[in-house]
């Protein structure tokens, strides 16, 4: 069977992004961290979330848990505290961590700048549709200047 049988919208082979191509979203006023989508469900049609997710000073998740869902943070930039189900661990700048499903969690921004996260969820669970249900903002010019190293 051809892949436009199975498949009949043609996609691209590759999906590129550029930081201009980012849109960016905070869940909620209250949210101290933010979410700029890399790939997702809904725009790229892939059956995983990437975001670079980025924490204030001082910020965190709120608790939380995903029923059937892994989520890996690999720290970009920063130090992070991760809290689950009693257990805690703290990472900073090229390491990481994976929550597995059904387990409560939070991440807490340890540092005195900003946390910067690769956050991966597979499968996406719906949330790429919590993230894109908040309101858009827009990344600061330090948080371009982290992510492309143009300090």
């Amino acid at each position: 069977m051809s892949n436009e049988a199975t498949n009949p919208k043609k996609l691209p082979p590759i999906i590129t992004r550029r930081i201009a191509d980012l849109e960016t979203f905070k869940i909620s006023d209250k949210d101290t961290n933010y979410f700029a989508m890399i790939a997702d469900p809904i725009r790229d049609q892939v059956p995983f979330s990437i975001f670079l997710e980025i924490f204030e000073p001082g910020g965190k998740t709120p608790w939380h848990r995903h029923g059937n869902a892994h989520e890996m943070f690999f720290v970009l930039s920063g130090e992070a505290k991760s809290v689950c189900d009693g257990m805690e661990v703290q990472v900073k700048a090229g390491e990481s961590f994976i929550v597995r499903p059904g387990h409560e969690h939070e991440v807490i921004n340890v540092g005195k700048d900003k946390l910067y996260c690769l956050t991966v969820m597979l499968p996406n669970e719906d949330f790429a549709e919590l993230v894109r249900s908040g309101f858009r903002v827009t990344l600061a010019p330090e948080d371009i200047a982290t992510i492309t190293e143009r300090r």
